[in-house]
């Protein structure tokens, strides 16, 4: 069936390749369209007409991924129907990242592993918005596997979900989204107004996924014989102290399953800012727990893709086809 044939393709695709450099990056061309609409509304309109104003760059920069995907599909499905489906297993390859967040944690395990702390902080500045330089390797742990966990939502599941739903122009929507609220989405002066409609937008797209994230985990920590019990009581108990409605989910039930607490503080940009403890500390942290997380990275998105393939096998494979 064309549909399963799709997604399962984008995964593999994802999983063997990533986003090498080298490929033009949709992601890229969405911050420069971010980045040139905010300027524009920056123009155009008085501070005090942002918060409206703000509603624009959802509409018109996640409105715009989702119609060029499709017309472009459109055509070179005209052109060919193959042309079309390998079009649209590269595109929605592009919209997760698997293989790239496994090696962006691999690569912090590795500096940790011969002890090189400061490279290790310089690749985990690379995938954090927190100060690293004066971690620990403790903090680094810590910060890596927030990372992965948090990121299992954002960069894998999210976006495999809307590609289930609705395709390629769906889960190009949901990457504009994601790229927006990284962009413009933070509750500081520059942003409070102009970035509301982003943020809440990225909240709405990631509920659903972020819940279907922490049953998965649960599941893929019974599967690698962690701790699944704790996992999920850790998630009911811990995950809605976290300051987003969603990200409380899988760090949570990571926690949980690894016996280790994550949370705690973290400065930006040479301020402290706490945040609420997930799990408990049952032993120290140790690199190798990057290692475990990764694991369930790999286990959750391999969960979520034959169940997707299990759905579109139940629906006659009719999904966005």
């Amino acid at each position: 069936m064309t549909a399963m044939a799709v997604l399962a393709g984008a995964f593999i695709l994802d999983l063997l390749i990533g986003d090498p450099r080298w490929i033009p990056h949709p992601v890229i061309q969405m911050g420069k369209a971010i980045k040139g609409m905010e300027n524009w509304i920056r123009r155009q309109f008085q501070p005090e007409q942002f918060k409206m104003a703000g509603l624009l760059l959802p509409l018109v920069v996640a409105g715009g991924s989702l119609i060029i995907t499709w017309v472009l599909l459109k055509v070179l499905n005209g052109i060919h129907p193959w042309l079309g489906w390998a079009a649209e297993v590269a595109l929605i390859a592009t919209t997760i990242a698997v293989k790239g967040l496994k090696d962006a944690g691999k690569e912090v395990y590795r500096h940790l592993a011969i002890g090189d702390l400061p490279a290790a902080r310089r690749s985990l500045s690379m995938i954090v918005g927190r100060e690293t330089s004066h971690l620990d390797g403790p903090e680094i742990v810590r910060g890596t596997v927030e990372t992965v966990a948090e990121n299992i939502v954002d960069a894998v599941i999210s976006p495999l979900f809307c590609a289930l739903i609705g395709g390629a122009p769906l889960a190009m929507a949901y990457r504009a989204v994601n790229t927006l609220d990284s962009m413009v989405g933070y509750k500081n002066e520059k942003y409070l107004h102009l970035g509301w409609a982003s943020a809440r937008l990225d909240d709405i797209a990631n509920w659903i996924p972020a819940r279907l994230t922490a049953l998965l985990l649960t599941v893929s920590a019974f599967l690698l014989r962690m701790n699944w019990r704790r996992a999920w009581r850790t998630m009911r108990q811990d995950a809605r102290k976290h300051p987003s409605p969603n990200s409380g989910f899988p760090e949570s039930t990571v926690a949980g399953a690894l016996g280790i607490r994550l949370g705690g503080v973290n400065v930006y940009h040479g301020v402290e800012s706490f945040r609420a403890y997930m799990g408990e500390a049952f032993r120290p942290m140790k690199s190798r727990d990057i290692l475990l997380a990764n694991r369930l990275l790999l286990t959750v998105s391999v969960l979520f893709v034959l169940m997707a393939l299990l759905v579109i096998w139940a629906a006659g494979g009719t999904l966005w086809t």
